[in-house]
């Protein structure tokens, strides 16, 4: 039996885990939310299977998966995890009227004008113009964007790859960098250094250029030593991560008109709010030359909340399949 059309199943399918709700329109709320360790489990109809299974009310005949993977149209290919499944079959095997598919940074996207106060801390409170491109833009295991802007009256989400935008040094110590980058790497674009790979990158290679032996540590490593003051050689590191995010958010809001609020998202940037706020993030962000008094309107949060996916994935459009 299958609850009215407007219900709705709703995934945040990641490399590691994936979250499944239900999304009630009416009550307007997430219930039966289930995480699950991807690892466990042979494929993602798996997961749905045993989400329905537990399911102690109607199954919904709507479903949005929010997927963290490359474009995609019917089939999704993930990298992180070795599934693929194809939308239509899905749709099919659990009969499912209306299913789609879309990019977790379209989730994120689509989430931005349903997200509550309390999952929001703001960097810089702007000016909020109605109706006005938003943007989000989150490290992680790479750097992810999306925008959204109103088409008809409608939201309309669009996915983006700010990570492989290039990078531009704006101190001599980023000059540096860029010089014994370049010969290494070919080019230095955005994720290269903005990303949790990127962190570590950035570490090695201030410690090389300033002739300091570095041990190996991992990115929440870095980050949690800066934050604590145990490691100047972190603090340096995790200083200029936030510059060089600053920098490229800015042109993100520039490249795409979002001047109705940038959005940070991603797993770890919601633990060093208060390192965000004493870094020069903001500071890069608005010093655009000319366009400094635009990007000095356009509002700047970190979003804290953990369901954004699932929240995006709720009020996403769906396709008949």
């Amino acid at each position: 039996m299958s609850q009215p059309l407007n219900t709705r199943l709703v995934a945040d399918i990641g490399g590691t885990n994936s979250r499944l709700a239900l999304y009630d329109p009416h009550s307007d709320e997430l219930r039966a939310l289930r995480t699950y360790l991807n690892r466990e489990y042979g494929q993602f109809e798996d997961i749905v299977e045993d989400w329905l299974n537990a399911l102690n009310e109607p199954r919904p005949a709507q479903c949005c998966l929010a997927v963290a993977a490359p474009p995609f149209d019917t089939r999704v290919t993930m990298l992180n995890i070795d599934w693929s499944f194809s939308l239509p079959d899905l749709a099919s095997r659990f009969e499912f009227d209306e299913l789609c598919g879309i990019n977790d940074f379209e989730a994120n996207a689509y989430a931005l004008p349903h997200i509550s106060e309390s999952h929001l801390h703001v960097l810089s409170p702007g000016q909020t113009a109605k109706n006005s491109k938003l943007a989000t833009v989150g490290p992680g295991t790479g750097l992810g964007g999306a925008t959204l802007s109103w088409i008809g009256g409608l939201a309309t989400a669009s996915a983006s790859e700010p990570g492989h935008m290039g990078l531009t040094p704006a101190s001599e110590l980023e000059l540096e960098l860029f010089r014994y980058l370049l010969p290494r790497s070919g080019e230095v674009y955005a994720e290269l250094l903005v990303s949790g790979p990127g962190l570590q990158r950035l570490y090695q290679a201030l410690g090389d250029i300033a002739g300091r032996t570095t041990i190996p540590l991992s990115s929440e490593d870095i980050s949690r030593k800066a934050q604590q003051q145990e490691c100047e050689h972190c603090v340096l590191t995790l200083n200029t991560f936030c510059a060089l995010l600053g920098s490229i958010c800015g042109d993100y809001a520039l490249a795409n008109g979002a001047y109705g609020g940038l959005y940070l998202a991603g797993g770890f940037l919601p633990g060093m709010i208060d390192f965000l706020e004493q870094s020069t993030f903001v500071q890069r962000f608005v010093e655009k030359g000319k366009m400094r008094a635009h990007l000095e309107q356009v509002p700047l949060y970190v979003i804290t909340g953990k369901t954004t996916g699932l929240l995006g994935a709720a009020h996403a459009p769906t396709a008949a399949t």
